[in-house]
């Protein structure tokens, strides 16, 4: 491990000097061209919840086409099959490459790292600016693609040749180019804040910050973004030969031509799957700093779960193929995946349950970010659970291309962008804004999140077990499948989805009201021991103007026998 520097001594001087607080800023300098990591984070947080608003929409569009087939959808019309492959394809995509990924990593990522490990930014601030300013260009050509001729890409979000890179299969000639180059901009976004992330918590720890000292949620955005760094090559090389396939003519996927199609679901799940650990881990960590502000107990096992995620995170490159085990592949390499796929449960099992053992004789306050972090790990564990029945290839060729894995698949990933979401928003909101959110409107929003969300989806599996497929229009026309209580299903979920959607509302009216008039949060209400927060509330420009802090242990020492006080602040010398 590098020896600890501040960040002012670091390879960046002369941008920290530019961005330190020698002038007064312009507007244009602090909020729409800003070198402040916590500026960045802000832009990549709010652009991540606009988006979440659009992504939201759509699944309200499509579902509601389910429920009431043939209905005009209030907000949004007739919805045509063209409609209904744009408003599925584009949903999943949103979700996952504009709304996870940039409010897990890059927003939680660029506010929390400086901050926890005791710098005053980045080292390289300016990428950092650069990796926003493309990544904000990529979500306007995502949404510019609805706006073009045939409209937004309607071929899946996993882009499956050849009826993604043929224009008379998918009817959208440029919105399928508008999809995949706005996807390559938003992983050189995330490239260059990976870069970093890494950079900054490897080189510009506090003085005494050891590397088990170091925020289990910063240890975890770290390895993420390593993560994504070696995965995430494939799938550009891939989405070049795409682009060529569908503008130049070429035939890399065209199986008429020589091409394979299966090439391109190699090279997509071999980044697909390690994704998933990609904004997974983010979020594990942030439920490790909320269980044990709320339990008031040292996290069990920290070196235990950190050697865990660096396995978890090997193991994530060799299990990409139990996506494909109706595609044709070799029998005898589904056999190896199904045995990888199901390694690969237990030390995702055993980080819950560790976590599940922290809680264990906690003196438990059941806050709004502890509500959230404790649903993460119920909710997540279901997601888990029936990942097994789908990594069992036998099992998977009956239940492959239902609902059930669309069930099991938000299982994980609603848990991970969202749950864990409001987790880390809810907890550091005072530290953001210097205000205190309204317990009771976080936890009204809470419950009328959770229980639409299970309502949703638990339905799910059981319409996909009786073998409801995929990205069907309309049911009415597979009298099989619109049998009278498979479309009560439909309409239950699909009502739920209103509901929780509805309840949006009361976060957006809480998060405005609290920064506005919140009650003052003051530096550390929640008496937690991370450097964070030894800042002030919001923190100024450069952290900490009156000197950086030093650590002096770990960031966990809770109810440590023989201290009168039951937290142990980092800082806080012995």
């Amino acid at each position: 491990m590098a020896e600890s520097i501040p960040v002012g001594h670091g390879s960046d001087d002369a941008d920290h000097g530019e961005h330190g607080g020698h002038h007064e800023m312009t507007f244009g300098e602090k909020y729409i061209f800003p070198l402040d990591h916590k500026m960045i984070s802000m832009q990549y947080m709010f652009t991540g919840m606009f988006m979440a608003i659009i992504g939201g929409f759509f699944a309200y569009a499509f579902r509601m086409q389910l429920a009431f087939p043939g209905m005009e959808v209030p907000g949004w019309g007739h919805v045509s099959p063209a409609d209904y492959n744009s408003l599925v394809t584009n949903h999943g995509t949103i979700m996952i490459f504009w709304v996870a990924m940039p409010v897990l990593i890059a927003a939680f990522g660029n506010y929390l790292i400086p901050l926890m490990i005791g710098a005053d930014d980045m080292v390289f601030p300016k990428i950092n600016r650069l990796s926003y300013q493309i990544f904000l260009l990529s979500a306007v050509i995502i949404l510019a693609a609805f706006f073009v001729e045939g409209g937004a890409f309607g071929g899946a979000w996993t882009a499956y040749p050849p009826l993604s890179t043929k224009a008379e299969y998918n009817l959208t000639p440029l919105g399928q180019t508008f999809w995949i180059v706005a996807v390559a901009l938003e992983f050189v976004a995330f490239l260059l804040g990976g870069i970093n992330f890494i950079t900054t918590a490897m080189n510009s720890r506090a003085p005494g910050m050891k590397m088990w000292d170091i925020p289990m949620v910063v240890w975890m955005i770290v390895i993420a973004s390593i993560l994504f760094m070696l995965s995430v090559g494939p799938l550009l090389a891939g989405g070049i030969m795409m682009i060529f396939d569908q503008q130049v003519g070429t035939a890399f996927f065209d199986p008429d031509q020589g091409g394979d199609p299966v090439l391109w679901q190699h090279l997509f799940w071999f980044f697909g799957h390690p994704e998933v650990y990609v904004v997974l881990l983010p979020a594990v960590g942030i439920v490790a700093e909320v269980i044990t502000v709320f339990s008031r107990k040292k996290l069990f096992g920290y070196k235990t779960i950190l050697y865990t995620a660096i396995g978890t995170g090997v193991l994530s490159f060799t299990v990409w193929a139990h996506h494909q085990f109706i595609s044709g592949i070799d029998p005898r390499m589904a056999n190896v995946f199904t045995v990888t796929t199901l390694l690969i449960s237990v030390p995702i099992a055993e980080m819950m349950f560790v976590y599940i053992a922290t809680l264990y004789g906690g003196s438990i306050t059941l806050t709004t970010p502890m509500l959230w972090a404790l649903s993460f790990i119920f909710e997540f564990l279901i997601g888990g659970i029936t990942g097994i029945f789908l990594g069992a290839s036998g099992n998977d060729i009956f239940l492959h291309d239902t609902y059930f894995v669309l069930a099991h698949f938000h299982y994980t990933f609603y848990p991970i962008a969202i749950i864990g979401t409001f987790a880390g928003f809810t907890f550091w909101f005072p530290k953001m804004f210097g205000r205190m959110m309204n317990d009771g409107l976080g936890k009204l929003h809470f419950w009328l999140t959770v229980i639409p969300f299970n309502l949703i989806f638990l339905p799910l599996f059981v319409l996909g077990t009786a073998g409801q497929h995929r990205r069907i229009f309309d049911y009415t026309n597979f009298p099989d499948l619109a049998l009278p209580w498979m479309q009560d299903l439909r309409v239950l979920a699909t009502v739920s989805l209103c509901v929780m959607l509805g309840a949006q509302l009361i976060f957006f009216y809480n998060v405005i009201t609290s920064w506005m008039s919140g009650p003052t949060a003051g530096k550390n209400p929640w008496n937690s021991n991370t450097l964070e927060w030894t800042a002030t509330s919001p923190p100024p420009h450069g952290n900490w103007p009156e000197g950086l802090p030093t650590c002096y242990r770990g960031p966990y020492e809770y109810s440590v026998e023989g201290r009168e006080s039951d937290f142990w602040p980092q800082d806080e010398p012995a």
